[in-house]
């Protein structure tokens, strides 16, 4: 059961330290590669009214493109009032999270436009430029402007390995109030939970994931990390996904029965780990995992067209499509899978979020 609790008078960092349904936010696009705006506002009201209870913009779903562009700051406006209207409409506060992405200086400045348009936490992308010490450095900088939220991308879609020293060191840091974990590799997601348990803040910084290859197993799992001969127990609270971006109130009820798993419900355990497995082969084929994940953005894009929310799976990239096959793998398991689709909600209201 979805809860509709209001929620407005919560403290936002309470909020996402309890654990939200965070979608990465897509850009709509003409068919000229324009901002679509009648799409872009409906895409937000459709996350606000599925449940999300916040929304990622700026990041890689919404195209790092955009970043070092004047694009930035429409998306990041558009987003910001459009949810705030819907999430008054329903009662609650939706958490903005921006990213922020490039050097030291273009971060920070990215992180200050945010916090005029009435962001609360930043998403830091990892810069390859940077050596670990200067990521901590950048990590300080943005957090001077706004709560940091750290972020392990996988390597395939510009990320970087990290030592499990930078994550303690991270950690660390007051302003850092969570980390995106997304290596989509279980040694390395290991690493990010034991430099937060070493740097003694398992109970501040909140751990969401965004391995989409392995969605439903980290939410359900209470896991017990042993550092310096302490056993601490750590969970995922939430989910901060490209995933996300779509089928959005199956992911919202998902991540309510993925709590009461933790709570001890094993019925809910063996429910999830049945789809865990349902919903990895259709992340594979949204994400085109089969080809590096080059047709990641257009996989999404064609969800979202074929519920009504998109026009079409126009990138700023022309050269930005589905690969080869891809279109027979989503043909495939949106016949397998209905499960885990949303389309009599997304049908229901895609007119009036539209309007």
């Amino acid at each position: 059961m979805l809860s509709t609790a209001p929620e407005a008078h919560t403290p936002v960092r309470d909020l996402f330290r309890r654990g939200l349904v965070i979608p990465a936010h897509p850009l709509a696009l003409t068919e000229d590669r324009r901002l679509d705006e009648r799409r872009q506002r409906a895409l937000t009201r459709y996350y606000v009214e599925a449940g999300a209870g916040g929304l990622a913009v700026g990041v890689h779903t919404t195209q790092f493109a955009i970043h070092g562009t004047g694009l930035l700051p429409p998306v990041l406006e558009l987003a910001a009032v459009t949810a705030r209207e819907a999430g008054r409409a329903a009662e609650r506060e939706v958490v903005l999270v921006a990213g922020a992405t490039g050097p030291t200086a273009q971060a920070v400045a990215e992180a200050e436009l945010a916090r005029s348009l009435g962001y609360h936490m930043v998403l830091l992308s990892p810069y390859r430029e940077l050596d670990e010490d200067g990521l901590i450095e950048r990590a300080r900088a943005v957090g001077d402007v706004l709560p940091v939220i750290g972020f392990y991308l996988q390597p395939a879609v510009g990320g970087r390995p990290l030592s499990r020293d930078f994550w303690t060191r991270l950690a660390g840091i007051e302003s850092v109030v969570g980390v995106k974990v997304a290596p989509f590799d279980r040694y390395r997601t290991l690493d990010v939970l034991h430099g937060v348990v070493r740097a003694g803040r398992a109970g501040e910084v909140a751990l969401y994931t965004g391995n989409d290859d392995h969605i439903l197993a980290d939410l359900i799992t209470p896991h017990r990390v042993v550092v310096d001969g302490r056993e601490v127990e750590v969970e995922f609270v939430g989910g901060l996904l490209g995933q996300w971006a779509v089928w959005v109130r199956r992911a919202v009820e998902l991540l309510e029965e993925a709590a009461l798993a933790r709570s001890g419900d094993d019925a809910a355990v063996r429910r999830l780990l049945r789809l865990d497995g349902h919903l990895t082969d259709a992340n594979a084929a949204i994400f085109d995992s089969a080809n590096g994940f080059r047709g990641c953005i257009p996989g999404i894009h064609e969800v979202l067209r074929r519920q009504g929310l998109l026009a079409g799976r126009w990138c700023l990239d022309p050269a930005e499509e589905l690969s080869p096959g891809q279109l027979a793998e989503i043909d495939r398991i949106w016949a397998a899978y209905p499960w885990l689709r949303d389309d009599d909600f997304v049908a229901e209201g895609v007119e009036r979020w539209l309007s």
